[in-house]
């Protein structure tokens, strides 16, 4: 899903999941002097938002291109792959991870790895996708059911006994039953503002589930899925070539 696709992300979905980041890094109280580790780190976002903050930072990605772009832009970064960290028990104060829980197999033996290197009584806050979505969230999932796309059979599908329920109790739970305590969780709403060409591009590359699916169809249904997409996407459009598209995710912290 993410193998050469770095600039794609970064110009496009990036750019979204940039926002939740200062309220991420409040979340696991990250300051001066925090010793932070950025899990699935992307191109380097909040890992860089912690160091300007003071913090000492780590950072690892599974996909090396992230990894190389995040290096590039100034960040300890390494390639890993949850649920095997290459630290020791109880190296960091604070482990951030934005958007990386709905990317994992195995969430629960994913977040018993985050706690084992927190230290005792360190924090830990994630991100996530939820079960309520943003209007502007659907508008590519409505594009492709409108033109018609088939999703392909290789999509990654979580097992049934991963699963969770994708609501702030949901998401507490879950970090309660891994072994954190004091777990909160809320909703973040916000409108991510992109133009129709910066917003179609990330799925034109094949970024995320829905540029699987959209760079899977044969030419006529892919062209359907664009028209469909211009057409919807009308709905959004605030002026001077900019839609505005409502999110809704998911930000959750405890205490390892």
């Amino acid at each position: 899903m993410w193998a050469g696709r770095t600039e794609a992300y970064a110009g496009s979905f990036g750019r979204l999941c940039a926002y939740p980041v200062p309220a991420l890094l409040d979340a696991a109280g990250v300051g001066a002097g925090t010793r932070v580790l950025d899990v699935g780190t992307g191109t380097g976002t909040a890992a860089l938002a912690a160091g300007e903050r003071g913090a000492l930072v780590r950072a690892v990605d599974a996909d090396p291109g992230m990894v190389a772009e995040a290096c590039r832009r100034g960040v300890a970064a390494e390639v890993a792959v949850l649920p095997r960290l290459p630290f020791a028990d109880g190296a960091f104060d604070a482990v951030v991870g934005n958007f990386v829980l709905n990317h994992v197999g195995r969430p629960r033996t994913a977040l018993a790895e985050l706690r084992r290197v927190l230290r005792p009584g360190g924090r830990l806050a994630v991100t996530l996708w939820g079960a309520r979505r943003g209007a502007g969230q659907e508008l590519l999932g409505q594009a492709c059911a409108a033109g018609g796309a088939v999703p392909p059979a290789y999509l990654p599908r979580l097992a049934p006994d991963e699963d969770f329920t994708r609501t702030p109790d949901g998401l507490a739970a879950l970090l309660a039953e891994s072994g954190f305590g004091g777990a909160e969780a809320a909703e973040l709403e916000w409108d991510h503002r992109a133009t129709v060409e910066e917003w179609w591009s990330g799925v034109a590359a094949g970024v995320g589930n829905v540029g699987l699916v959209v760079t899977s169809q044969d030419p006529e249904t892919a062209g359907r899925v664009r028209r469909e997409y211009e057409r919807l996407s009308a709905r959004y459009d605030e002026g001077e070539g900019l839609l505005a598209l409502p999110h809704v995710a998911l930000l959750a912290s405890a205490a390892a």
